[in-house]
């Protein structure tokens, strides 16, 4: 860069001789024709001295005259020189110009017009006579700059060069990066910007080291695609508009005498979408080559093509420069990566762009080639100095004019004519001018011959050629030519040249061959350095394309997008854990190779370092030093500080603002002695959208949007300025800081108009201005319709929706606002179309039906009583559809039980602020919410959640591109998160099935529960009756906790242990409990079952004794017995007495049978005499029992009757009941047992004697065979009210006991139900019968029926099922009551025994 600057200065300064030179020569020439026309004017016989000066005098002043009105280009008479000051010194820069008419100077400061007005302070600009003079003023820092003077009218330009003074001393400079740039994709069409930041130490103002950017080793600087800036600790590379052309390897190099730092990483440029379907990528890296009057090659390289079609050929464009009229230079695709362009004008510059072509279609085009003139390769070097050409062109031609020797009139031939490029369809010739020329402009005609033919035709009859090379095309394709050249001028044509050699259009280069073995290796988590052999031929290769695809999927991708020249090459992007292979493929003018072999599948891990995982942590604090003095024009970046503690204040805008320090983390690798710390601050951006809210012929009321972008500092507040129409000098508002969006300026001039300008403060320094506002009149607003609503705000854009935000008016007219009108319309519609028929009251509003895809602009009216106001100002244009990876607002519940919204933004920066809002209103009530921001995530806490928390929740992110969403809360959400916050800060274990019971075969219970899963960790305890119970041999209490069941034995139940049992579990801070309620049965149940264990340890009966009636009328007694041996006794007996039996029993199927032939049963009665009026004690079977009967011809409750048992009264209760009726006296047996065995006696008292019937039910078949012990019965205790919440399991469970086994029957609300899902009924061992509702709701409320029937009859017993919602107190558990049976009928007639 040094080299090069001094080359330019060197060439500047033999530039400027010559134009001394030419200046001295063109004004003795001018006198010597001054002095010929003196002569010719005054004969020489009376020529004299006094002639001679009359004469002079009278041909100088019209000279004078005429030279004064005639137009003539700007001629600098003094330049511009350096200047070397100290800081802070004045100076003035001074320079001469003339010309007619009066010549029009512009001063530039580094590329940048300076204007005084916007700072009358800095700058002063002088003009006298022609003596232009710039100064800076000493109060402001003069930064070392090149001020460039623009001379308007045949534009001049000349710079000076303004240096600070300074020793420049050996000094060691460290640099550290503290935020490196890292390996970064991109697309074309995109901006993108390379940053690091950095640590100088020292730091020093006037010895600084100097940052270099380089892509593949190549220096970069400014250009209309790339700006370089380096100040204040950061260096950075802006893109601003990607091409693939910027695809490479980007280095950052700090040059300092104390050595060099520096950091690389690789920028990947993907092809934008195509404009069709399956069409190419773009092609890439346009040059221009040879370039003369009318003739330039134009080279580019290929595209890279996977999924796509090969390309078949290029389209060459072109356009003049300061034209926007692109005009196709080839008819058919050329097939080559190069291409000759004629026709073009002298004197003219032109750019140019290819586009590629495939079967699909023609891709996008490239990016356009730099600038080049249509001149010969010796005019070029004037090209850079327009202003100079005209001038020195004339100079030149003049002092050519005088010098030129000879009087050639008609031109020589030219020589050394040759081909200096052959391709398949063209021929480039080259030739040397003639010598000698003549004095007059030359052209050349060519000629071309096919070998063999002996004739000549002209190739360029229609278009004279003026530079000394020409493209011939229209050749046949392998047939040898020569080639012969004629020059031309106004005298003639010479003769033609010595003809060329044959000649044979053909490719002198092909397809290259494809590269050799590739191997991938592993390097990091995301990147795979593959390595490549070179094709056997390389000389005129462009490069190589690697591509990749996951094993097995079949789909290639490209890994880089421009071909690069090495073959060794580092893939990033790739998924950690997946398994790719690679292939290569290389690129020259013809197009691309086949495909080389795949590479082995390798797995993309990190490699192994020889670092290992050795690092250490170090604590910084960051400081910011902010530029107070910045000018409002231009950002300004801070100082940023590491260090090692912290400090508490810092001043800013000379106000003191308390700082809360936050520490962060400086990572730092001892292999690499590298620092990262993500922290970068700068100015806020500018406001917009300033609009006149309200105005009372005094004063003016103005809003405004906030900036964009804050700058990594929240923002402090506004400056406003302001000027009247048509005045240069703005003036200053505001002294102190606006904090809000709208500000009233006072003390204004009615009737007159101003404009208005605002820049927003933060931390750092003050940002750029907004533009001027429109021109505002200063007169009182009297309008009865409102004024503009302002701060229009368009959010949360999707494919066919966007929400509007506004702030309501501050101008309300002559009523208040009743409600906003938005309208809205296509950027290219005329026709506004209003979204809500209705005026909606709220300040915010969800347009939808909108086209996805197309660009539309909004606008908003309040309206009162007196109809629609002024509308508000027209938002930017908005594109309606949904960016990829768009996030939405989603609600959960944390471990806590704790209700939240959560945000994700990806695009949040350190700068970014999450703002939550209620009805798009932003919360700011601490009380009910709370708001947690980590990184790029923002939760939303409920502290006290209840129904007025229901509504519509919004978030916007700043300093993003307009990321926002919104939530709507309705009821049935806020339930659902009520429920499970109720669930989580009240867990529950959930159970497979409530405490039951079961009695065993030995006539133990056992009690058992079974939860979905236990902890290792987990508690219980068993509660008899509001006593705990522990481990013993009594209660023998188990848990299995992997499976969840926790059991108690207990040995004997007795008529102590019934009551409620109840289990309580705990797990972590889940809770459950289920309690049941044991009165009666079980006992009687286990007591029966222990017995039974007993009977059966030796021989007993399985079915015990019954009796029927045969055909023969005969009685047949019958039963079974079980566990018998050869040895086993068999003895019938009747009323003590033994039975001869002529009939065996059949051992192996266990049964015995004894026939009777005819059974009585006898009465005795006392007096007979009385027995007319009482019949004979009768057995009927009913549903609760047995019923013992007597008929009379007449019986009521007032007579005196007594029922007696075994000559025991009896008494009516539960077990019997003594009851009758008109003709009928009854004693009612409750489910008879054995102990109701025996004589019955009936007495009925009259005045003077008592009436009895007895009967005997000792030892009768018709006892043991009845329905009431047989039939069947709900044993286990069912309660009769169930309570529970929603969403648990209910599990309802019984024993049944019947013999034969009975039929069990559930039923809801007296109906039949399905067996689902969510009904599930299971019958175990024939005695556990169950109903399990999963789920339940309160539609599972109701009245739950189990029926128990067999022959005999059976029973009802009914459970009535509650259920209470979420969030509601738990009722208290209370022990319950069993519910009671309802019996049934028999389904077929019991035979009832005869009276004796």
């Amino acid at each position: 860069s040094h080299a090069s600057d001094e080359k330019r200065i060197r060439f500047a300064s033999e530039l400027s001789a010559l134009e001394k030179e030419i200046h001295t020569a063109r004004h003795r020439a001018r006198e010597h024709l001054d002095r010929l026309a003196v002569q010719r004017m005054v004969p020489a016989e009376s020529f004299c001295s006094y002639a001679k000066i009359i004469v002079e005098e009278n041909m100088a002043l019209e000279r004078h005259i005429i030279e004064e009105t005639i137009s003539r280009a700007p001629e600098i008479l003094v330049r511009l020189r350096s200047h070397t000051v100290w800081e802070k010194m004045s100076v003035s820069l001074c320079f001469t110009v003339q010309g007619f008419p009066t010549p029009v100077v512009q001063w530039y400061k580094n590329e940048e017009l300076i204007f005084p007005a916007s700072d009358p302070t800095k700058y002063r600009i002088e003009s006298k006579y022609g003596v232009h003079v710039s100064i800076s003023c000493s109060d402001q820092t003069l930064l070392c700059a090149k001020y460039n003077l623009l001379v308007l009218k045949n534009a001049l330009i000349f710079s000076c060069i303004v240096p600070l003074s300074y020793d420049v001393c050996f000094t060691h400079i460290d640099v550290q990066f503290l935020e490196k740039f890292g390996v970064t994709f991109a697309t074309e069409g995109e901006t993108l910007t390379l940053k690091c930041s950095m640590l100088i130490t020292p730091e020093l103002k006037r010895l600084r080291p100097r940052a270099e950017w380089y892509r593949d080793d190549v220096l970069i600087k400014d250009s209309k695609w790339t700006k370089l800036y380096f100040g204040e600790g950061q260096a950075a590379l802006s893109f601003t508009h990607l091409n693939k052309d910027d695809e490479g390897l980007y280095t950052l190099r700090m040059v300092s005498r104390g050595g060099i730092s520096e950091c690389s990483a690789y920028l990947f440029v993907r092809d934008a979408d195509a404009l069709i379907a399956g069409a190419p990528g773009a092609p890439m890296d346009v040059k221009c080559h040879d370039a003369n009057r009318d003739y330039v090659i134009v080279t580019w390289k290929p595209p890279n093509t996977t999924s796509e079609s090969p390309v078949i050929g290029y389209f060459v464009d072109k356009c003049e420069v300061g034209l926007e009229n692109w005009v196709q230079c080839n008819d058919a695709p050329v097939k080559v990566c190069k291409y000759p362009v004629t026709g073009l004008y002298e004197g003219r510059s032109y750019i140019f762009r290819v586009r590629a072509v495939n079967s699909a279609g023609i891709s996008r085009p490239s990016r356009p080639s730099d600038p080049v003139a249509a001149l010969d390769p010796e005019n070029q070097i004037l090209n850079g100095f327009p202003s100079l050409a005209q001038e020195l062109i004339c100079c030149l031609t003049l002092v050519t004019f005088i010098n030129l020797t000879g009087h050639v009139q008609i031109p020589g031939p030219p020589t050394n004519v040759h081909a200096s490029e052959i391709s398949k369809t063209y021929v480039v010739l080259s030739w040397d001018p003639p010598v000698p020329r003549g004095r007059e402009p030359l052209t050349y005609f060519i000629e071309k011959s096919m070998v063999g033919s002996g004739s000549w035709q002209r190739v360029n009859a229609q278009v004279a050629v003026k530079s000394p090379r020409y493209a011939v095309f229209d050749l046949a394709e392998g047939k040898p030519y020569v080639f012969r050249v004629l020059s031309a001028n106004k005298h003639g044509i010479s003769d033609p040249s010595e003809i060329t050699e044959p000649i044979q259009p053909q490719d002198t280069i092909v397809l290259p061959s494809a590269p050799g073995q590739v191997v991938a290796t592993r390097n990091t988590k995301t990147s795979v350095v593959v390595q490549w052999d070179k094709p056997k031929h390389e000389e005129d290769l462009y490069g190589y394309y690697i591509d990749y695809s996951v094993v097995g999927s079949n789909r290639w991708e490209q890994s880089n997008h421009k071909p690069i020249k090495y073959n060794r090459f580092v893939v990033h992007g790739l998924e950690t854990g997946e398994k790719y292979v690679f292939r290569v493929k290389a690129a020259n003018a013809v197009g691309l190779s086949e495909n080389s072999q795949e590479s082995e599948a390798v797995t993309v891990q990190a490699a192994l370092s020889k670092c290992g995982s050795k690092g250490f942590s170090q604590l910084y604090y960051c400081m910011v030093e902010p530029n107070r003095k910045s000018p409002v024009s231009a950002p300004c970046w801070s100082t940023i500080y590491l260090l090692k503690y912290p400090t508490n204040k810092i001043s800013v805008q000379d106000q003191l603002f308390n700082l809360q320090w936050e520490s962060f983390m400086l990572s730092e690798r001892l292999c690499s002695n590298s620092r990262v710390a993500n922290f970068l601050v700068a100015c806020p951006s500018y406001p917009h959208g300033i609009t006149l809210l309200n105005c009372d012929g005094h004063s003016m009321t103005l809003g405004w949007k906030a900036p964009t972008y804050s700058g990594g500092s929240p923002i402090l507040g506004y400056y406003m300025d302001k000027r009247e129409a048509n005045h240069q000098n703005w003036h200053e508002v505001n002294s102190s800081l606006i904090t809000r969006t709208i500000y009233t300026v006072k003390d204004l001039t009615e009737d007159a108009f101003y404009e208005f300008k605002v820049a927003a403060a933060n931390l750092i320094g003050i940002g750029q201005p907004s533009d001027p506002s429109e021109h505002f009149k200063c007169k009182a607003w009297t309008m009865p319709e409102p004024g503009p609503a302002y701060g229009l705000t368009i959010c949360e854009v999707r494919n066919t929706s966007v929400v509007l935000l506004w702030k309501a008016p501050v101008y309300e007219g002559k009523s208040p606002i009743t409600g906003y009108l938005v309208d809205y319309k296509e950027v290219d519609a005329e026709d506004w179309i209003t979204a809500n028929e209705k005026p909606t009251s709220k300040r915010y509003l969800k347009v939808t039906d909108l086209h996805e895809g197309h660009t539309y602009v909004f606008k908003v009216r309040a309206v009162n009583d007196a109809g629609a106001g002024k509308s508000s100002e027209i938002s930017e244009p908005v594109l309606v559809e949904e960016r990829p990876g768009t996030k939405e607002i989603y609600s959960g519940v944390d471990d806590e039980g704790n209700i939240y919204l959560a945000f994700e933004c990806k695009e949040a920066t350190d700068a970014s602020h999450f703002a939550w809002g209620k009805s798009y209103e932003e919360i700011d009530d601490s009380h009910k919410f709370k708001i947690e921001t980590e990184g790029n995530h923002s939760k939303l806490y409920f502290k006290n959640p209840d129904k007025s928390d229901v509504g519509t929740y919004s978030i916007s992110v700043s300093d993003t591109d307009g990321v926002s969403s919104s939530f709507v809360m309705d009821d049935e959400e806020f339930e659902r998160l009520m429920a499970l916050s109720y669930e989580i800060k009240n867990p529950t274990i959930p159970l497979k099935s409530e405490l039951a019971y079961e009695v065993l075969d030995k006539g133990e219970v056992r009690f058992w529960i079974q939860a979905e899963s236990l902890s290792p960790d987990s508690t219980f305890r068993f509660v008899i009756n509001d006593k705990e119970v522990e481990n013993s041999d009594r209660h023998k209490i188990n848990c299995d906790r992997p499976n969840g069941i926790i059991e108690m034995v207990m040995e004997k139940f007795t008529i102590d242990n019934e009551g409620t049992y109840t289990v309580q579990i705990q797990d972590g801070k889940a809770k459950n409990q289920s309690s049941l309620v044991l009165i009666g049965d079980v006992l009687a149940e286990s007591e029966l079952q222990r017995k039974e264990f007993l009977r059966k340890q030796g021989p007993h009966f399985s079915e015990f004794l019954h009796w029927k009636v045969t055909e023969e009328c005969e009685v047949l007694l019958s039963c079974k017995v079980a566990n018998t041996k050869k040895e086993t006794d068999f003895k019938w007996y009747k009323d003590g007495s033994g039975v001869e039996v002529v009939e065996l029993p059949d051992l192996q199927k266990g049964e015995c049978h004894l026939s009777i032939p005819k059974v009585l049963y006898h009465l005795p009665i006392t007096n007979y005499s009385f027995c007319k009026s009482a019949s004979p004690l009768k057995i009927l079977c009913t549903e609760e029992g047995i019923r013992l009967q007597c008929f009379l011809k007449y019986y009521n409750e007032e007579m005196k009757v007594t029922w007696s048992h075994r000559e025991s009264k009896i008494s009516s209760g539960e077990k019997t009941k003594i009851g009758g009726g008109e003709d009928v006296a009854w004693l009612q047996i409750r489910e008879p047992t054995e102990k109701d065995k025996g004589n019955y006696t009936f007495e009925i008292f009259g005045s003077k004697e008592s009436y009895k019937r007895t009967l005997d039910l000792s030892g009768q078949g018709i006892f043991l065979r009845s329905d009431l012990y047989y039939r069947g019965k709900v044993i286990g205790g069912l309660p009769d009210v169930v309570t529970i919440m929603d969403g648990k399991t209910l599990n309802l469970t019984c024993t049944v006991f019947g013999n034969p086994d009975p039929e069990v029957v559930w039923f809801k609300n007296d109906k039949t139900f399905e067996i689902d899902e969510h009904y599930a009924i299971s019958l175990e061992q024939g005695k556990y019968a169950s109903l399990t509702i999963k789920g339940v709701t309160s539609e599972d409320s109701g009245k739950y029926s189990i029926h128990v029937k067999n022959k005999y009859g059976g029973e009802t017993v009914d459970v009535t099922v509650s259920v209470y919602r979420h969030g509601e107190k738990m009722p208290e558990i209370k022990p319950g009551q069993l519910a009671k049976p309802r019996p049934i009928p028999p389904s077929e007639e019991v035979l009832k025994p005869q009276a004796k």
